[in-house]
């Protein structure tokens, strides 16, 4: 992930898989659903989630799943916890389902790119910044 994230970033975050276990739905899931909300995403169903600078997830990493949660931490670091939760919730409601939320978007995007010439580097943080100004969060 060299020539992509920042050496801070790699250094800072943690990894997490977990064996025989899934992460659950969070409590509040059903109070939404009796409000009408439709397609929340299945956490237990996800390869991984990101928190922050820690990633759990459910499968073994391949790059391509590293990339795409990396993308998140940097998220992460650039809106803080607050924020991005505040984006992401928005870009949910308003987009209908988990693909149209913004923030996803970013991170398939930039790692279509990535998987597309895992040599050809560029700065996420860059690329992450210049959603952000853009507000195509």
């Amino acid at each position: 992930m060299n020539g992509f994230f920042s050496p801070q970033l790699l250094e800072s975050t943690r990894l997490l898989v977990l064996h025989r276990e899934r992460i659950g739905n969070p409590d509040f899931y059903p109070a939404l659903k009796g409000l009408g909300i439709k397609n929340l995403p299945d956490q237990s169903t996800m390869e991984a989630i990101t928190f922050s600078d820690v990633v759990v997830s459910h499968v073994p990493f391949t790059s391509g799943l590293l990339f795409h949660e990396l993308v998140h931490v940097e998220q992460y670091r650039q809106l803080g916890v607050d924020r991005f939760s505040e984006l992401y919730v928005q870009g949910f409601l308003k987009g209908g389902c988990y693909e149209a939320i913004p923030l996803e978007i970013n991170a398939y995007t930039l790692g279509d790119r990535f998987e597309q010439d895992p040599t050809l580097h560029f700065a996420v943080s860059e690329e992450v910044k210049e959603w952000a100004v853009e507000r195509r969060f």
